[in-house]
């Protein structure tokens, strides 16, 4: 029953993390660039999908939330999306940063992080070690593989091109005019 809001709706891990969410019961607000990319979102399961480009994303997650904000946010922007995310959590609420799109340098209001007591933990598994990655690994099996069997999980890939193609798959990215993940054959 907990809200949660993913930034990059439309990326692979966004389109995985909406479906993750609703699997586990949380209420889903995913941030997208376009009204086609919001209507995706929705179509896996948001709650609420909001165009970044055209709507404020604090307002609509007040709006949604009857104004008590968000539990949870999983942000790929960094940036100055880091303070509006504090902004938009709910008291006791946690951000997840994975990645820094938006750029890695933030300006926050720790006043507000503090009254709010919003933790904010940053996160990456590349410099974890080969047990901590076998502990997520079962983890996985465990608790997200089953969701595919049952229908509530699936790959959402948006296209597919040969090795060969690379510099094609990876302008098709810069567009940002995909849904879920590009996957380069070999």
């Amino acid at each position: 029953g907990e809200w949660f809001l993913v930034h990059g709706g439309t990326s692979g891990i966004g389109t995985t993390a909406i479906q993750l969410a609703k699997a586990f019961g949380a209420n889903v607000i995913a941030t997208a660039g376009s009204a086609e990319k919001c209507a995706a979102c929705k179509s896996l399961g948001a709650n609420v999908a909001v165009d970044y480009k055209r709507e404020n994303f604090i307002d609509a997650v007040k709006a949604a939330t009857q104004g008590k904000g968000v539990n949870v946010i999983l942000d790929m922007v960094g940036g100055d999306y880091t303070d509006r995310n504090i902004i938009a959590a709910a008291e006791d609420g946690r951000i997840v940063q994975i990645a820094t799109l938006g750029g890695p340098e933030v300006k926050i209001n720790l006043a507000r992080l503090m009254a709010k007591r919003v933790t904010l933990t940053g996160s990456t598994l590349r410099p974890r070690t080969r047990e901590v990655k076998a502990g997520f690994a079962k983890a996985l099996e465990e608790k997200v593989w089953p969701l595919f069997a049952l229908g509530k999980l699936k790959v959402v890939v948006d296209s597919t091109f040969p090795l060969a193609r690379a510099a094609d798959a990876h302008r098709r990215m810069e567009t940002s005019a995909h849904v879920g993940k590009i996957v380069l054959l070999v």
